[in-house]
């Protein structure tokens, strides 16, 4: 049998690595997808919320009947020394200021929270789908595991980014509940954005875009958008992304 692959073997590594000291092998790359989809479910760890004791029951009753449950709001978010950090280190400013936002994401509890029929779970970790784009400029859908780490979150991108510009079509993998959806625009410094929903698929998932990286009054400055669905997200929370997202920026 040979041994896996360098881009698997970082994801089962990376994922878990009990199975390194181990020194599994896998006969074939079929196999070593289907162990990775595996290891990405055990690593989905949630508990339910109890919504009869929920203080938000309410709220979520109300706002989960809603056709469209989604609230956006846009701001200028201050990158000056996001920007500077990463340019020190001589890495991605892309991938710098993603795993800061992934970790504002799961710093705030109810960013952590996901609708799966009836129930909300709280979710122990948020991973990110980001729109990845290719040379023919079509995208595809990503599916990169967070770490509080950035060396382990910048080598997983890495592995991630390539394997989605070698690969076609907009799904490449399974569906996780336990992600945000990101997408970049460097291209436009919006004031808004709107995002398509499907009144037709469950959803709770938040949704952030950005804009172009532009200079103003001697600060770098992007917007940021951030939808969320209000049965379970509400202003004060969102309040509490955007303040701890500046605070990982600034550090």
């Amino acid at each position: 049998m040979k041994t896996l692959l360098i881009k698997t073997e970082w994801y089962i590594s990376y994922l878990h690595p009990i199975i390194l000291e181990a020194n599994v092998t896998f006969a074939s790359l079929k196999h070593q997808l289907i162990l990775y989809q595996c290891l990405l479910f055990i690593s989905a760890m949630k508990h339910k919320i109890n919504i009869e004791s929920w203080n938000r029951k309410e709220h979520f009753n109300f706002f989960k009947q809603f056709e469209n449950p989604y609230y956006g709001v846009t701001a200028k978010v201050d990158c000056t020394q996001a920007y500077l950090q990463a340019r020190q280190a001589g890495v991605s400013f892309f991938n710098y200021y993603l795993h800061k936002t992934m970790l504002a994401v799961n710093s705030v509890e109810y960013f952590r929270y996901r609708i799966e029929g009836d129930e909300v779970y709280s979710y122990d970790s948020i991973d990110v789908s980001a729109t990845i784009l290719r040379d023919d400029h079509t995208f595809g859908f990503s599916n990169i595991k967070f770490h509080e780490d950035f060396d382990l979150f910048d080598e997983g991108l890495k592995a991630e980014i390539e394997r989605i510009k070698n690969a076609t079509g907009l799904f490449t993998t399974g569906y996780q509940e336990n992600i945000i959806h990101f997408s970049a625009l460097p291209w436009i410094d919006f004031s808004s954005i709107s995002q398509p929903f499907s009144l037709k698929a469950a959803d709770s998932c938040p949704k952030i875009s950005v804009g172009k990286l532009v200079d103003s009054d001697g600060k770098k400055e992007m917007s940021f958008t951030v939808y969320v669905n209000h049965a379970l997200v509400d202003g004060y929370h969102l309040g509490q992304f955007y303040t701890n997202l500046q605070e990982f920026l600034n550090q």
